[in-house]
């Protein structure tokens, strides 16, 4: 009795798994539109020169995970772009 639970619960993880990033991609807004959002702040932006470099750092490493259709990884990284950008 034992074994088949620990079995079932085993068979059942990568189960849980796929719906757990389900449930992250749909909270994700399309890259795309962040990344607009963060190229709109970068013309209008008052930060620094050391501001603005982190946010172009920040900014490439969200294209990255945007060309790697991580959606909710690229939203991450544009959102601290616009926190440095003052947005």
């Amino acid at each position: 009795m034992t074994k088949t639970l620990v079995v079932t619960a085993l068979a059942l993880l990568p189960t849980l798994a796929s719906i757990s990033s389900f449930a992250q991609a749909a909270d994700a807004v399309p890259c795309e539109k962040m990344l607009s959002d963060v190229n709109a702040a970068m013309q209008t932006t008052k930060a620094d020169d050391a501001g603005r470099a982190k946010a172009a750092d920040l900014k490439g490493k969200g294209l990255e995970r945007c060309k790697a259709d991580d959606d909710a990884g690229a939203d991450a990284f544009f959102e601290k772009a616009l926190k440095v950008l003052g947005g």
